[in-house]
């Protein structure tokens, strides 16, 4: 097959062209729905098992279809960077059945019983309920602070030699606090802990964390990288390449935590379209966060695109553009947001974010029902806040679908 002989300027062609299978020509990427694979004789075996390359021996090892959507995913994250020596950044990226799956791996193959990983407020249900209770069981304690602030930051790290990871979640889910990945990464460097930045809510398009040192990018892909809600996913990418083929690997494989080739198939195709759909989410989002700032129901909005936020200048910084997701309040609290979101006639409730359709969720009731009340307050998840992923249909149908609700309280 012709190979691609000069370097690619944007993410598009990034995403449909970093991975050219050729298997019996096929120009799509094919599904290897097989759970192993043979060897015509026993030292190709014994071979392919001393290699690196973990493709094709078993599916929860390795699997073609995965290592497609992996290198598109490496390529992506690693687009447009370079080294101290100016070469292009090399990753490598794994697969996970789910956001959390990865996670896993992470914290696991990185913490031990006596480490501390520190990290900030508002986090993802998910992961929080994760560090407070599974790492916590494992003897792995967790710092939360408001790490904005790099007085506390810097100051928490001095006070826990522990610390040995600084897991960053920006945007956040559902506040949409921002966090500053340099400044944290530099802060962190001075004291050898790693730093992992769950890219979620930015995607690779409108925020790339390892440009600014960080050791770890992690993403639930069934959100924005997948795009339609076809698949549940989750990606662990690393910049040491030896170890992501080594210990990281092998946590992986031993966790179980492999996704299906269907799945990652899905993925592919999802990602394809990546920039199309990152820009009209991001142009939509923004119309919808100054309609709800402007609206007399409407007590506040948290989107980083609006310059009243207060992680405006730091979004601002790091993102190409502001993304799609934001969260807000009506004036009448939780039983006004209850009436509005019942009151949609296009808009979908549902706990996910980054389908192409326009979700919306009561965070204190769905994603973050598991964190205490006192501590969901603190991180300013209030039970009258809404979270919404505002989706690529025309602006006019999100906007009037909101109005009508809004004129039903």
């Amino acid at each position: 097959m012709k190979r691609n002989k000069f370097p690619l300027t944007g993410i598009s062609s990034v995403a449909l062209h970093t991975v050219k299978e050729n298997a019996d020509f096929s120009h799509l990427t094919p599904i290897y729905a097989t759970s192993t694979f043979s060897f015509d004789t026993t030292d190709e075996g014994a071979a392919r098992f001393a290699s690196a390359d973990k493709t094709k021996i078993y599916s929860r090892w390795g699997n073609p279809t995965f290592t497609a959507a992996e290198k598109t995913i490496e390529a992506l994250e690693s687009f447009g960077l370079t080294n101290e020596n100016g070469e292009s950044i090399k990753l490598k990226a794994l697969l996970h059945s789910s956001g959390q799956a990865a996670m896993t791996t992470l914290f696991l193959s990185n913490l031990k019983a006596g480490d501390t990983v520190l990290s900030h407020y508002a986090l993802y249900g998910g992961t929080y309920e994760l560090i407070h209770k599974v790492l916590a069981d494992a003897g792995i304690k967790t710092i939360i602070a408001d790490i904005r602030d790099l007085n506390i930051l810097e100051n928490a790290i001095k006070q826990n030699p522990s610390i040995k990871l600084i897991h960053i979640e920006t945007p956040a889910n559902p506040t949409i606090n921002c966090i500053d990945i340099e400044a944290v990464t530099t802060i962190a460097k001075k004291y050898n802990i790693i730093v992992s930045v769950d890219n979620t809510f930015a995607t690779p398009y409108l925020q790339q964390p390892f440009k600014y040192g960080v050791d770890f990018v992690l993403h639930s892909t069934t959100k924005f990288l997948n795009g339609h809600g076809t698949s549940i996913g989750g990606v662990l990418i690393g910049k040491d390449n030896e170890y992501m083929h080594t210990k990281v690997w092998k946590w992986h494989v031993l966790l179980g935590g492999n996704t299906s080739p269907f799945d990652a198939f899905l993925l592919i195709n999802g990602m394809k379209t990546l920039e199309l759909r990152m820009d009209k989410h991001c142009s939509n989002a923004m119309k919808v966060a100054d309609f709800l700032q402007q609206h007399n129901k409407v007590e506040k909005v948290n989107y980083v695109g609006l310059t009243s936020h207060s992680d405006h200048l730091t979004a601002k910084k790091q993102m190409k553009q502001f993304g799609s997701l934001m969260s807000f309040e009506l004036k009448g609290g939780i039983m006004e947001a209850k009436k509005f979101m019942d009151a949609l006639q296009m808009c979908t409730q549902a706990t996910s974010f980054g389908n192409v359709d326009t979700l919306i969720s009561h965070p204190a009731s769905t994603s973050h029902m598991s964190v205490a009340k006192e501590e969901r307050l603190k991180f300013g998840i209030t039970d009258g806040l809404i979270r919404l992923s505002v989706g690529i249909e025309n602006i006019e149908d999100i906007l009037n679908d909101f109005e009508q609700a809004l004129k039903a309280l």
